[in-house]
C-alpha cells in the first residue's frame, strides 16, 4: 500500500514538473587542457569528444514541433575559460545582417543567443550572441525576463567569437573568461537556455521548449549544463579604464566658447566570485548616445533609458523597487542631471562615485553607491550627494523580497539652497512574486520618504497581480501615492493619486491560417484625488484587437475613451504664447488608433500608425511612420517621422507638430563604425545633428570622435556646438 502511494506521488509530481517545464534537458560540460584556435572553425579534437546540447525546439511559428534546422552547441572549459563550439543549420547563405556593429539587435536578423543562470535562480542571467558574420553582443537579463525592462544588451564584458559560413549551415566558435560570469565557488552546474532566429526559413528555435506566450528570453524555461569538475575560484583581475578626453563646446546664441580637456578614470575589481566593485573619477560621457527625442502631448514627464555603462551591471538590483510608470524611486538618470535657473535641464558633472554590486551568497544580493556630484553656483545647482542601499533576498521558489534606502544630501550653506532641498529620504520594502511556471507575477511594496517641513501624506505603496496563460490573461495594478511623497532621485509622474487598472485578454491560435495568433484586450483604468475626497480625476476605457502573421508582420486596431480634469492650466500643443486651456475644467473624449508593422526579415521594413478623433475640447490627427532599409552587411538606414494636428477651438490654440529622425549607420568593419542621427521637433524648437565615429581598436578600448550641432528650427538660428575626442583604453592588472 505504502508502495502505491509512493509511486502516485512520484507520478503527480512527475506531472506536475512536466506541465510547468515539459521534458527536463541537460548535457554535459567537459574539463579540458588542449589548446583550441579560435577561428570559428570546429575541427579541433574538443569538438570531437564534447556533448551537444541540440534537439532544439521550434518557438515560431509554432511552439509544438522540434525545429526544422536544427542547432548543436557544444561546450568545454578548462581552469580560465569556457569555451563553445555551435553548428546552425540553415536552408542556404541568403542570411539578413543589420550591420557589423557589436551588441545588434536580434528580432531582425540570423544570429543565435545563449542564456546562462550561474546561480541557479531563474532570475538573473548572462547573455551572450553571435551571428553569422561573427558579430558579437552581450548583455544581461533580469526580473526572470518578464519583460524588456529586464533585458539590457548596454552591459559590456570582454570574450571573442568567430564565425564560418558553408553553403548549408553556418559554425560559430566563443572563448568566454569564466571572470566574465559570476558565480559560486564550487558550482557543479548552471542553468542554460539558447535561442535562435532564422529568417531564411522564417524560424525562431529554442533549446529548451518554450511556449509562445512565454518571451524567448524568460528564465523560466531553461536546462542543465553540468560541469564534469566544480568550478574554482575566480581570479578576476583588476581592470583599470582611464580616458584621455579633449573638446571644445560653443554656445553660438550666448557667444560663449570653451576649451576643455578632462582626465579620468573607471576601475572594476570583483570581490569573491559573485560581487562587483566599480570606482569612477571624473567620468565623461560625451561618446554616450544621444536620447531619442519624442513628442510629448501629455502633462506629464517622459522617462528615457539609461545607457551610461557605470550603471548598467546589476541596474535591476536599485531601479527595480515600486511601479515602473507611476512610482519608481531609483532612476538612475536623475544622478549627473538637473535645471538652470530657467527650468532647462542641463549636466550636473559627477565628480565621482563607487558602486558594489552582487551576491553575498545564493539567496541575499546587495547594492549600494555613493556618488557625488558638482556645485554649480552660477545656476544655482548645490553639490549632491547621492547614496543608495539595496538587498534582495529570494523566498520559495522564485520570489523575493527587496529592501532599500536611498539619501539625497546637500553639501554647503548656499543662500540659493532652500530648506527643503536639504535632503531626501525614501526607503521601503517590496515583495516580487514569480511562480514556477511564470503563469502568475505580482509585486506588493510599500515605500515612505522624509524631507524637511514635511509631515504627513509621505507615503507610496501598491499592489499588483498578472496571469499568464496560452489563451488568457488578466492584470490588476493599484497604486497610492501620497501627496507629499518625494523621491529626489526617482521617477514620480504625480502624487496624490489612487490609480487602478485592470485588463482582461483572450488569445486564438488558429492552426493552417495565415494568422499565427490574434487576441482581443479590454483595459479600464481611474485615478481618483485623496486628498479632494477621492474625487475622480482621470478614466481611461479601452478595447482593441491585435494580430501577428506567419509572416511576422503585426496589425493592431484599438479603440480608447478618455476622461481628464485639469487641476492646473494646460497648453496640450506646447506652444510659447497659446491660451491654456484653464484649471478646473473637465474634458471627455475618445479616439481610436491603427497600426501596422512589417515583416523586419526584410530589407525593407516599415511601420505606419495613426491616430484620430477627441483631443480635450478639440481634434486630434497623428500620424506616425518609420522605415528601415539594410545594405547588407555594412550600411542601415532609418526614417522615423511623426506628425500630430491639433485642432482646439478659439481662443485655443491650434498646432502642426513635427518630429523627423534619420539615422545612417555606416560599419566599415567589425572595429570601424560610423553613426550620425539628425532630430528634427518643432515642438522642441530643435534641430539636432550627432555623427560618432568609434575605433575599436582592442577590446572594449575605444577612440571616439563625436560632432553634436544644435539649431532653432522657428528662426533657424544657431544654438550649440561641439566637437569631442576621447580615447579611452581596458587595461587588466
Amino acid at each position: 500500500m505504502h508502495s502505491y502511494w509512493r509511486l502516485a506521488l512520484c507520478f503527480f509530481c512527475s506531472l506536475v514538473a512536466y506541465s510547468q517545464t515539459g521534458p527536463y534537458k541537460s548535457f554535459n560540460v567537459k574539463y579540458v587542457t588542449e589548446r583550441i584556435e579560435l577561428d570559428g572553425v570546429l575541427d579541433d579534437y574538443v569538438w570531437e569528444i564534447a556533448e551537444a546540447a541540440d534537439e532544439f525546439w521550434e518557438y515560431f511559428p509554432v511552439d509544438s514541433i522540434q525545429a526544422r534546422k536544427q542547432t548543436e552547441i557544444k561546450m568545454v572549459y578548462d581552469d580560465t575559460n569556457l569555451y563553445i563550439g555551435i553548428k546552425v543549420h540553415t536552408a542556404g547563405r541568403r542570411y539578413a545582417i543589420e550591420s557589423l556593429k557589436r551588441d545588434f539587435r536580434a528580432g531582425n536578423s540570423d544570429n543565435i543567443t545563449l542564456l546562462f543562470d550561474t546561480f541557479n535562480d531563474a532570475n538573473n542571467a548572462f547573455l551572450f550572441g553571435i551571428n553569422p558574420y561573427g558579430v558579437r553582443r552581450e548583455g544581461l537579463v533580469s526580473g526572470g525576463g518578464l519583460d524588456l525592462r529586464g533585458f539590457t544588451i548596454s552591459w559590456d564584458v570582454k570574450w571573442k567569437g568567430e564565425s564560418k559560413i558553408y553553403d548549408d549551415y553556418y559554425t560559430s566558435e566563443l572563448i568566454i573568461p569564466l571572470t566574465s560570469f559570476k558565480f559560486r565557488e564550487g558550482e557543479t552546474k548552471w542553468r542554460f537556455n539558447s535561442y535562435r532566429f532564422d529568417t531564411q526559413s522564417n524560424e525562431q528555435s529554442t533549446w529548451a521548449r518554450i511556449p509562445q506566450n512565454q518571451n524567448i528570453y524568460g528564465l523560466t524555461f531553461m536546462g542543465d549544463m553540468i560541469f564534469e569538475k566544480p568550478l574554482g575560484k575566480s581570479r578576476t583581475p583588476m581592470a583599470i579604464i582611464p580616458y584621455i578626453a579633449a573638446g571644445t563646446f560653443n554656445d553660438r546664441e550666448n557667444q560663449n566658447q570653451e576649451n576643455r580637456l578632462k582626465v579620468g578614470a573607471d576601475a572594476k575589481l570583483s570581490i569573491g566570485n559573485s560581487m562587483n566593485l566599480d570606482i569612477t573619477v571624473n567620468p565623461d560621457f560625451s561618446q554616450v548616445e544621444v536620447d531619442d527625442q519624442v513628442t510629448n502631448l501629455s502633462r506629464f514627464e517622459v522617462s528615457l533609458p539609461e545607457k551610461r555603462q557605470f550603471f548598467i551591471d546589476n541596474n535591476d538590483l536599485f531601479a527595480d523597487f515600486g511601479g515602473a510608470r507611476d512610482a519608481n524611486p531609483f532612476f538612475s538618470r536623475r544622478i549627473g542631471i538637473a535645471q538652470d535657473t530657467s527650468g532647462n535641464t542641463i549636466e550636473n558633472p559627477i565628480l565621482g562615485g563607487v558602486r558594489l554590486s552582487g551576491k553575498l551568497n545564493p539567496k541575499l544580493r546587495l547594492g549600494f553607491f555613493s556618488i557625488q556630484t558638482e556645485k554649480d553656483a552660477d545656476n544655482e545647482i548645490p553639490a549632491f550627494n547621492n547614496t543608495m542601499l539595496a538587498l534582495q533576498h529570494v523566498v520559495f521558489a522564485r520570489s523575493n523580497i527587496g529592501f532599500y534606502f536611498i539619501n539625497r544630501s546637500a553639501f554647503g550653506n548656499d543662500d540659493f539652497i532652500t530648506r527643503d532641498e536639504r535632503f531626501n529620504r525614501v526607503f521601503g520594502l517590496d515583495y516580487n512574486l514569480i511562480s514556477v511556471n511564470n503563469r502568475w507575477n505580482g509585486r506588493f511594496y510599500l515605500h515612505r520618504s522624509t524631507q524637511p517641513e514635511v509631515s504627513g501624506n509621505e507615503l507610496s505603496t501598491g499592489a499588483s497581480m498578472n496571469y499568464n496563460s496560452r489563451y488568457y490573461g488578466g492584470f490588476t495594478d493599484w497604486t497610492y501615492i501620497g501627496e507629499n511623497f518625494r523621491s529626489d532621485l526617482g521617477f514620480i509622474r504625480r502624487t496624490d493619486i489612487v490609480k487602478g487598472t485592470t485588463g482582461l485578454s483572450r488569445t486564438f491560435w488558429p492552426e493552417d491560417s495565415y494568422v499565427n495568433n490574434h487576441s482581443f484586450r479590454v483595459f479600464a483604468q481611474q485615478i481618483w484625488s485623496p486628498s479632494l475626497d477621492m474625487q475622480l480625476t482621470d478614466y481611461r476605457i479601452q478595447g482593441e484587437w491585435g494580430a501577428r502573421f506567419r509572416d511576422q508582420s503585426q496589425a493592431e486596431v484599438q479603440w480608447r475613451s478618455q476622461y481628464t480634469y485639469l487641476f492646473d492650466s494646460f497648453d496640450p500643443t506646447g506652444s510659447d504664447d497659446g491660451i491654456p486651456l484653464p484649471a478646473d475644467s473637465d474634458y471627455h473624449y475618445n479616439s481610436v488608433r491603427l497600426r501596422y508593422n512589417s515583416d523586419r526579415r526584410r530589407l525593407f521594413s516599415f511601420r505606419a500608425e495613426s491616430t484620430f478623433g477627441g483631443f480635450f475640447n478639440g481634434e486630434r490627427l497623428s500620424l506616425e511612420g518609420g522605415a528601415t532599409i539594410r545594405i547588407q552587411p555594412k550600411a542601415f538606414l532609418s526614417m522615423q517621422v511623426n506628425y500630430d494636428q491639433i485642432t482646439l477651438p478659439d481662443p485655443y490654440p491650434s498646432a502642426d507638430i513635427w518630429l523627423i529622425v534619420p539615422r545612417l549607420e555606416i560599419t566599415f568593419s567589425r572595429s570601424l563604425f560610423w553613426s550620425t542621427l539628425v532630430q528634427y521637433s518643432n515642438q522642441r524648437d530643435n534641430l539636432g545633428i550627432n555623427t560618432r565615429l568609434q575605433w575599436r581598436f582592442a577590446p572594449l578600448s575605444d577612440l571616439f570622435l563625436v560632432y553634436t550641432d544644435n539649431y532653432y528650427v522657428d528662426s533657424f538660428r544657431p544654438r550649440v556646438r561641439s566637437i569631442n575626442l576621447k580615447f579611452t583604453y581596458w587595461l587588466n592588472i
